[in-house]
């Protein structure tokens, strides 16, 4: 027997039906207000729970995986697969963007294309960096 996530989890994700993120603490409220209202997304936002926003980024990699749910930040840590291996996650997203809006931008791309197709299973099971395309110069 497990813990009573462990049990509960696969069934809370089937009857969900929507993206679970577990937002880190470098996510700014514009971002965290996007993803509900818009996207429609369950986040559970690290900036929101006291006794979470100072803990370190291999917290949050593990917290986010024995929740189910899909690592998103800002934070170029969690590429180097030494520290947070891919087969030890529930997906992560790194985004990069200039402004709030190129960043909603992502996070709708990221929707479409990652969430909704019901191609990829949620929670992810890969590191994923999303960046806005570089001008033309």
């Amino acid at each position: 027997m497990g813990t009573l996530w462990s049990e509960l989890g696969p069934l809370a994700e089937q009857v969900a039906g929507r993206p679970r993120v577990y937002a880190d603490a470098n996510i700014p409220a514009g971002l965290l207000r996007h993803m509900r209202q818009t996207l429609g997304w369950d986040v559970l936002a690290v900036i929101e729970q006291p006794d979470l926003r100072r803990a370190p980024d291999r917290e949050h990699f593990r917290l986010a995986r024995q929740l189910r749910r899909t690592l998103i930040t800002l934070d170029h840590d969690y590429l180097d697969v030494r520290k947070f291996p891919p087969h030890e996650s529930t997906g992560v997203l790194v985004l990069e963007a200039p402004t709030a809006r190129a960043f909603e931008a992502l996070l709708s791309q990221a929707d479409t294309e990652l969430f909704q197709r019901g191609a990829v299973p949620l929670p992810l099971e890969h590191t994923t960096r999303l960046m806005t395309p570089e001008p033309p110069a």
